[in-house]
């Protein structure tokens, strides 16, 4: 927990307390459920956590702003993002609803009244969202294929709506259909070396 203070020490009692209950969560739930890797599990405020606030670290919307998490699994980085920015409206999905049960049990016990979860396939989807993020479950190509009508052109909250994509390594290949993207080093904004190869991919709405 001394890890998200480190990097944002301006929250409040509420959040604090809600960050305070990840772990004991994801530790119970980890022995009924896969959520997330038992090694992970030791560094789950760094690695799952953290890692999911770089988003936030670039994020500037208004408060009407709708985001939908695609591929949450166990909740990230959805649930770190709703409990920091608890103004913005999120909608969590994954396709593997055990996992979806397990997050809205989370949702219920942090009180997240900004945040709702539902087990679907985002390309079965018919809800428009401002702002996509997610966390490396396909090749980007393809991601934006996915999602690229779940995101609605015509409400231009923010130059910063579009898909925001946690992922790893190199992208270059990835990255040539999309001219206007942006890449942004998450060892910029948190110094530990688990974050040296990760990068925040942010594609502008009207590019995808």
């Amino acid at each position: 927990m001394e890890i998200i203070l480190k990097y944002f020490p301006d929250l409040t009692e509420n959040q604090i307390l809600q960050f305070e209950k990840l772990e004991p969560f994801y530790r119970h739930w980890n022995q009924q459920i896969n959520l997330i890797s038992r090694n992970d599990l030791e560094n789950l405020y760094e690695r799952h956590v953290l890692h999911s606030l770089a988003i936030a670290k670039v994020l500037n919307v208004k408060a009407s702003a709708r985001i939908l998490d695609v591929g949450t699994g166990g909740g990230f980085p959805g649930i770190p993002l709703a409990i920091i920015l608890p103004d913005i409206k999120f909608h969590l999905v994954d396709s593997i609803g055990k996992k979806i049960r397990v997050v809205n049990t989370l949702i219920d016990e942090l009180e997240l009244r900004n945040t709702s979860a539902e087990q679907v396939r985002v390309e079965n989807m018919n809800k428009s969202f401002d702002i996509i993020v997610s966390r490396a479950v396909t090749n980007l190509q393809e991601f934006a294929r996915l999602v690229k009508n779940r995101l609605n052109p015509s409400r231009e909250i923010s130059s910063q709506n579009g898909i925001y994509y946690l992922k790893g390594g190199d992208v270059s290949s990835e990255m040539s259909a999309f001219k206007k993207s942006t890449i942004h080093k998450i060892s910029n904004f948190f110094q530990e070396p688990y974050f040296e190869s990760k990068i925040l991919i942010h594609i502008p709405a009207q590019s995808v």
